[in-house]
């Protein structure tokens, strides 16, 4: 999977989910989703590959730099909580595990890890506690 399906995929995702917005404060050439004033995603390039970067929990984080070799630490982000998604390298095997189910689920749980973090009065309607 290259890298400008990866961003293509997150991308529809991010800017279908409850009260995100695309913002580009790094520029042009960074694409950046926000709920409630935060980023939890980025389409961007990295060098010489188009890249997404995610908000992540670190355990979960390690977990899937293991299970996944183009899941590294997030590229000029904070390593410990946020993840990068590289293009798959056509030398390496094949790793069945890795499509777009699994990208979709990591950048609704970079969304959601956000919007729990929000105040209550902040966070989209459907995510408030009664």
């Amino acid at each position: 999977m290259d890298g400008q399906h990866i961003q293509a995929i997150a991308r529809n995702l991010a800017q279908s989910l409850r009260e995100s917005e695309t913002v580009h404060p790094f520029g042009p050439d960074h694409e950046v989703y926000k709920v409630g004033g935060k980023i939890f995603a980025m389409c961007t390039e990295g060098p010489g590959a188009p890249i997404v970067t995610l908000k992540s929990d670190p355990e979960e984080s390690r977990v899937l730099q293991l299970a996944h070799f183009n899941i590294k630490p997030g590229w000029h982000m904070n390593k410990l909580h946020w993840v990068s998604i590289w293009p798959v390298d056509l030398q390496a095997p094949a790793n069945p595990d890795f499509c777009q189910q699994l990208i979709e689920e990591l950048v609704e749980d970079a969304y959601l890890r956000v919007v729990y973090s929000l105040p209550k009065s902040v966070r989209p309607l459907e995510y408030r506690e009664r």
